[in-house]
């Protein structure tokens, strides 16, 4: 289940590694980047948001609608720790102290701080044609957006077809049990 005060934090942690204001376009495939490592690794995106392909590269869907006013924030979650400014930048509301991150465990902080060295130093048409040209599960959709399906960024990370068929299955099956217990 798409979790806001998580990738908010992953945002934060973010923003907060490159000074406190970033394009939201970077922004985005950083996200994107550290959820993809993050299945690659662990089976699962640190962010549970639906991966989609739109035309500038993927996005995670729930977060891209916090990202341009499109959704409304939670309490403690996006508005509370990120602000919009002109240009299409965003930057933090306040200092980030690595203590009040308290919904991302030690090894999401440790796929962020991977992800922003290897992408952090890269400007945001740069890490864009990146996604582009790395990230085969991409697909252009010519104007709109399209689903991407877990079993094809498994695949994309160098599954096989039966593993990441099993990978997209087991990932199915956790959400449906989140979401069962979030109903409780």
């Amino acid at each position: 289940m798409f979790d806001e005060r998580k990738v908010t934090q992953a945002a934060a942690y973010f923003l907060h590694r490159r000074g406190g204001e970033m394009s939201h376009l970077k922004l985005m495939k950083l996200l994107y980047l550290a959820d993809r490592e993050s299945m690659r690794r662990y089976g699962e995106p640190i962010s549970q948001d639906r991966m989609v392909s739109m035309p500038h590269g993927p996005v995670l869907s729930q977060t891209y609608d916090l990202m341009s006013g499109c959704t409304q924030s939670s309490e403690d979650g996006w508005e509370s720790w990120i602000a919009d400014i002109q240009d299409h930048q965003v930057k933090l509301r306040r200092e980030v102290n690595p203590d009040e991150l308290g919904y991302l465990s030690d090894a999401d902080i440790e796929i962020l701080e991977q992800v922003w060295q290897q992408f952090g130093g890269m400007k945001r048409w740069e890490i864009r044609d990146y996604t582009h040209d790395h990230c085969p599960e991409w697909e252009d959709p010519h104007g709109s957006s399209k689903p991407l399906k877990p079993e094809a960024v498994f695949r994309a990370l160098g599954g096989t077809p039966e593993e990441a068929k099993q990978l997209a299955e087991d990932l199915q099956a956790k959400r449906k049990v989140d979401e069962l217990f979030a109903s409780l």
